[in-house]
């Protein structure tokens, strides 16, 4: 196995409730090393070129009013196998599907208010990383 990087956001729900701390520590916990960290607003441009893979799809204007209605926070994170283990952390993406112990399935209640995002794998990584972090 080797060190990566991966990219993780705290979405608007998740710092509207104060999580933010919450996730970091299960991160830090795990044994991976938080490399950057901003809080920032995403208009609408930066939506988009996010989740381009989804501006054509049906649900992409709720996604676009969700990621744009509050600060996130944006981090990155390495360690290893750093993008396996950040999603097992965050869980199923619907988190009444997620399992116990998991952000998402701890913390979560809604697909579309699931409180974290994270990388899939090396190449959406790099080019999150390249959009919030250049």
């Amino acid at each position: 196995m080797a060190i990566e990087s991966t990219f993780i956001m705290v979405k608007p729900d998740g710092v509207a409730r104060g999580l933010v701390g919450e996730v970091i520590a299960r991160f830090e916990r795990k044994g991976l090393t938080l490399e950057k960290i901003r809080k920032l607003d995403i208009d609408e441009d930066l939506a988009r070129r996010h989740y381009e893979e989804h501006v054509e799809k049906p649900f992409f204007p709720e996604l676009l009013d969700f990621i744009t209605s509050g600060p996130v926070v944006a981090m990155e994170w390495s360690g290893e196998s750093a993008i396996s283990v950040c999603r097992d952390l965050m869980g199923a993406t619907d988190p009444k599907k997620a399992a116990p112990g998991t952000i998402r399935g701890d913390l979560g209640l809604i697909v579309t208010h699931n409180l974290v995002h994270g990388s899939d794998g090396p190449e959406s990584a790099s080019r999150e990383l390249e959009i919030f972090f250049g």
